[in-house]
Parts: structure tokens; sequence; C-alpha cells
């Protein structure tokens, strides 16, 4: 079967990992921002994108394309500061159609936020953010930044895309 990686990204951890799973599986890979290649030529897809303000930056995207999605195997890959877990599944369930939800096997990467590098719009509301956050750990990494890139947690991607590849 035939695949590509396709992903948005906004400070560069969605690409990084985008870069390991096409390194790792020979995929090629696509950024959203800067191509209109065709879903409908592959047999699969691997989607990847960060969660910014608690949905998927690709969110528009992913609505617009729905039926191509829907119509073949899909893996998808979030980043974010957030690990898996309920509060993660609710901003997804909350921003992507439910047929998408229901249809792609989802791995939650975790991603790199260097305050220095966000826009002064983006890091101001991080700040705002952190002091209303009750998790007095996350807050800290809200307004300090973070770092949890870590190339081996690509591994269940690179294994379903084998399967899907056998």
């Amino acid at each position: 079967m035939r695949g590509a990686i396709f992903f948005s990204s906004k400070y560069g951890s969605t690409a990084q990992y985008a870069q390991w799973i096409a390194e790792a599986t020979s995929l090629p890979v696509y950024d959203l921002d800067e191509t209109d290649a065709a879903l409908a030529k592959f047999d699969f897809l691997v989607l990847g994108s960060p969660v910014i303000y608690y949905k998927p930056m690709f969110h528009r995207w992913v609505k617009r394309n729905l039926d191509d999605i829907l119509g073949r195997p899909t893996v998808f890959f979030s980043v974010s500061g957030a690990g898996a877990g309920p509060k993660l599944d609710g901003w997804l369930a909350d921003s992507l159609p439910a047929a998408f939800v229901s249809h792609a096997a989802h791995v939650a990467l975790r991603g790199r936020q260097d305050p220095e590098e966000l826009s002064r719009y983006d890091r101001s509301m991080l700040i705002i953010g952190g002091l209303k956050n009750p998790d007095r750990k996350a807050a800290k990494e809200e307004i300090h930044g973070f770092d949890f890139m870590d190339k081996k947690s690509i591994r269940p991607i690179v294994e379903r895309i084998r399967e899907l590849q056998a």
C-alpha cells in the first residue's frame, strides 16, 4: 500500500516528528501550507498537527478533506504540551468531526515550546492561561516553556505504517 505523511506545523515540533517518521518509513512528506497534493493518490494517510488553543491547527483542513480521509486508513498524530488522556481527547472531540475521531488511529506526541520563539500574541495567551491554570506544573510549563520532543515516541506510528505496508 502506498502512503504519505501530511502535516501542519507552527513552531516546528510537528514538522520534526513528520521528518522523523518519513526517515523511518521512507514515506513522502507534505507540509499542508506548501502543497495541494491529492489525498486520493494514496492508499493510507499519516496526518500530523499541533494542538493550539485546544484544537488541532489543521481542523478546518480535516473538515474540507473529510471524505477523502475517511476513504482510507488514517494515522493521526497530535503534538502538544498535554500528554495523552481525557483532556486532549476532549479537545480533539470538540474540534474535529466525530467521523474523523472514530476513524483515525490517534497517537499523542509531546512537543516543544520555547517562549522566545513564540509570537507576542501566543506568548501573552500562554502567560494568561498559565496564571489561570489550577495545575501548577502545567502552569509553569505554559509560562516558562518545555521540551518533550522524543524521537522514540514515533514508534507506534512507524509500527502501524509497517502493518499497512505489509
